[in-house]
């Protein structure tokens, strides 16, 4: 999902370019609910396998938390 959303916000910039927006289009709203949608995702994998393996699943999570921060830098950076 995370890099579904940087393809998102990617895509959006490569078609559109870097200017603001008068008003969240599509592709802001997609994004959103990308991101939104790991969050339950994320709280789920970690109360299963952090118990069971948590070394592994600390591994899996630190990635998630890097394409998370990757999919939210773009926006962040180019203020979009």
């Amino acid at each position: 999902m995370s890099f579904a959303a940087s393809a998102v916000v990617l895509g959006f910039v490569l078609m559109h370019g870097v200017s603001r927006q008068p008003d969240e289009g599509t592709a802001a709203r997609v994004w959103q609910l990308l991101v939104g949608a790991q969050v339950p995702l994320i709280a789920f994998f970690a109360v299963k396998w952090l118990p069971r393996a948590p070394r592994a699943a600390l591994g899996v999570l630190a990635f998630q938390a890097a394409a998370l921060l990757a999919a939210a830098a773009p926006v962040y950076l180019l203020h979009l």
